[in-house]
């Protein structure tokens, strides 16, 4: 059981890393997948165009992008390091309990930094996102399974901030 949830642990948190890792707006898109890009955020930007009744967003504030990056670094550096604490606890023989004792502790440390980043952002509707993505992180740090709550929980959260922060 305890290698199937090191292996578990170590799989949510690639899926995770290779998620974050995909940035909106990423300069090193394949060129062919410009028309279908090109496509679907023509879709995306009609379908979120306001309508004449709803209120204007204005411009997002001047620190968004550095506070998306740095979010996105923050989730990346954790999911790097959930990886590495997996294997090594394979190699050491954690117990489970242990594994998720460190689970939790990396988890409980990225929600902190999470939001201090949020506190930096400028544009309330990014302060609440990295918020709200902190909160998300508390519960799989609170989880009774954490491993569990990184392959259903955490891989969305990437997801959420890419497809949210970056526009």
């Amino acid at each position: 059981m305890f290698r199937s949830s090191a292996a578990a642990l170590a799989l949510a948190a690639c899926a995770a890393l290779a998620t974050g890792c995909q940035q909106a707006g990423n300069d090193a898109a394949d060129p062919q997948d410009a028309p279908a890009a090109a496509s679907a955020t023509a879709a995306a930007s009609a379908a979120s165009t306001p309508s004449p009744s709803a209120s204007p967003t204005g411009p997002s504030a001047a620190n968004t992008a550095a506070v998306c990056r740095r979010a996105d670094e923050l989730i990346i550096e954790a999911s790097r390091r959930i990886a590495d604490d997996s294997a090594a606890a394979t190699r050491r023989e954690l117990t489970p309990e242990q594994l998720n004792g460190q689970l939790k502790g990396t988890l409980a440390g990225l929600a902190d930094d999470l939001r201090k980043q949020a506190g930096n952002a400028e544009d309330p509707r990014i302060r609440n996102l990295v918020t709200d993505a902190a909160k998300q992180i508390d519960t799989g740090a609170a989880a009774a399974s954490p491993a569990t709550w990184m392959a259903t929980g955490f891989v969305r959260i990437p997801e959420r901030l890419t497809r949210d922060c970056h526009v």
